[in-house]
């Protein structure tokens, strides 16, 4: 594991061996939070740094806030997996790798510390200001990778970030009663919720059929922009808020 100086002047290195080249000189225009979903943060990093794990990051947050940079910005970090988002399938050599230090799902979804969501923001900032990377492009790991992957959680805040200038965020619509789509139903409306998904970027086949794979995209959605409840079901709340932030999108909007 070679030295190298920090990208992001408020890390520290803790160099990890497992990174290649991005593709095709590919420069990031992605940030992707994933929690680590372990019991300590040591034993996190230990596994981000072993050559057997063959998975890292570019960046460790600590609950502290304490930031580590385990692989350069330039190279390609093994973060993200069998990921999509826009059409883009190689989403290690498009994006930067933040881990965040947090128990997750398998540890009761604790919550994320103030001096750690703060040292999120300024490291995204930081990286969106270098590489020119849109809020929208600020995004969870269960984006990109609906169904297998749920970090960092629906207890992540997302709005928080957003007042800071980081990622992409409308108001969530009120959860009330009114029609809504599940897993079985299909026809015209959930072929409408299929396109729409798919232009703010999910990865879903737009064939009218509210199959697992549509009900895994709903709920990857939930997760990020509607995260009051996560059941997958498309109800008004879910599809009114998906249509005012593909609204709010620049090259999408009015």
């Amino acid at each position: 594991m070679s030295a190298f100086t920090c990208d992001y002047a408020g890390a520290v290195p803790a160099p990890s061996p497992n990174f290649g080249e991005r593709a095709g000189g590919r420069t990031p225009d992605i940030v992707l939070l994933h929690y680590t979903g372990m019991e300590t943060a040591e034993g996190a990093l230990k596994w981000l740094r072993a050559p057997e794990s063959q998975v890292s990051c570019h960046y460790f947050v600590h609950e502290n806030g304490r930031v580590e940079q385990l692989v350069r910005e330039a190279d390609r970090a093994w973060h993200a997996g069998k990921s999509f988002w826009k059409g883009e399938v190689d989403i290690n050599s498009a994006s930067i790798g933040i881990e965040i230090v947090n128990a997750g799902h398998p540890g009761g979804l604790p919550d994320f510390p103030e001096k750690q969501i703060d040292a999120v923001v300024e490291l995204c900032l930081d990286c969106g200001r270098r590489w020119g990377i849109a809020p929208e492009r600020v995004l969870a790991h269960s984006d990109v990778a609906p169904i297998r992957k749920v970090d960092p959680g629906e207890k992540f805040p997302w709005k928080r970030l957003h007042a800071a200038g980081v990622g992409h965020w409308v108001e969530p619509s009120t959860i009330a009663g009114g029609r809504f789509f599940q897993k079985g139903d299909a026809g015209q409306p959930v072929e409408a919720l299929q396109t729409m998904l798919s232009l703010y970027g999910y990865a879903i086949e737009i064939d009218g059929v509210y199959s697992e794979k549509t009900e895994g995209a709903v709920a990857a959605f939930q997760r990020h922009f509607r995260p009051a409840r996560v059941d997958g079901i498309a109800d008004f709340s879910t599809i009114d808020t998906l249509h005012r932030l593909l609204s709010a999108l620049p090259r999408l909007g009015a």
